[in-house]
């Protein structure tokens, strides 16, 4: 069986039509017009644009589509079917990287949190050694002189040389000597009470992240901030063949004319061909996209994602 290119040139000629003649009743470009015929489909966009080409131009023509797309498989088939094998390992490629990066995320947030636990343990072991030495250091500066310590000894020779006693007379105006007792009275109970903790073993904690140099710091893990499905919308200014590759899904392929618009929905990325680069407008989350190339140029594997 000839080839496609051959059968379409062989029916263009009898019917007395020139390639600008028949790219001007298809729309499509001349020299993709030329490359169809030549077999050269290297020069062509992707199979599912040069499938759309065949059958504009059977039409055109006045033949059947159905035989002129089994002319096509049997004449580019083996040239598409290694495109595609790269295209897959291309795509896989992409995949393998993307789960990389995703998972160097996670362990760098297992990590810091890790950190983070490890300095809050640090700090409140700090803060529970210091609330246990204070009391001691306050039992010490509260207990009171040995009774006395600073007196004269007595003496051994009598009643007569021992110390003399202050006379209720001497006690300041104003004080009853009860009153006067009172100081070392409390001091003695103070120092008792702080003793006693110290030596039951009672010692104040502090609740975590209540003072310190971590006070109020919150470990909540890292919060994931994710956006939600991906929404993508394709305006055409011109003509234009769009395939669309939706995550890891099938490729779409559709036929966009001047004003017709698109809209679709992925979870991670969109990977576009596009057969008229500078024909089409493209919007990703509302967000305008810059232009992917100038008018007539096909654009192949442009990938959207987040």
């Amino acid at each position: 069986m000839e080839s496609v290119g051959e059968f379409f040139r062989q029916v263009r000629e009898t019917k007395g039509l020139t390639v600008d003649e028949v790219a001007s009743k298809t729309r499509i470009r001349t020299d993709f017009v030329k490359a169809l015929e030549d077999g050269n489909f290297a020069k062509l966009p992707d199979q599912v644009f040069a499938r759309g080409f065949v059958r504009s131009y059977a039409r055109s023509l006045g033949l059947d589509e159905e035989d002129a797309i089994h002319r096509f498989i049997q004449s580019a088939g083996s040239f598409y079917e290694k495109q595609d094998e790269r295209e897959r390992l291309k795509i896989r490629q992409v995949e393998e990287d993307r789960k990389r990066q995703a998972n160097r995320k996670t362990v760098a947030i297992a990590i810091g949190v890790a950190v983070l636990t490890l300095i809050f343990l640090l700090s409140r072991e700090q803060s529970a050694v210091f609330r246990q030495g204070a009391p001691e250091q306050a039992s010490l500066a509260k207990r009171p002189v040995q009774a006395g310590k600073d007196l004269p000894e007595p003496s051994a020779r009598g009643p007569e040389h021992a110390p003399e006693t202050a006379k209720p007379s001497e006690v300041p105006t104003g004080l009853s000597k009860s009153t006067a007792d009172t100081p070392h009275k409390k001091d003695a109970d103070s120092t008792a009470v702080a003793v006693s903790k110290v030596d039951s073993g009672v010692v104040s904690t502090v609740t975590p992240g209540s003072d310190g140099p971590l006070a109020g710091l919150s470990l909540n893990g890292v919060e994931d901030k994710t956006d939600g499905q991906l929404v993508l919308d394709l305006e055409a200014t011109e003509l234009s063949w769009v395939v669309v590759q939706i995550d890891n899904g099938s490729p779409q392929e559709s036929l966009l004319r001047p004003g017709e618009k698109s809209h679709w929905t992925g979870q991670d990325q969109f990977i576009l061909t596009l057969g008229n680069a500078g024909g089409v407008k493209a919007e990703l989350n509302g967000k305008p996209q810059k232009p992917f190339g100038p008018s007539g140029k096909v654009a192949r594997d442009i990938v959207l994602k987040r």
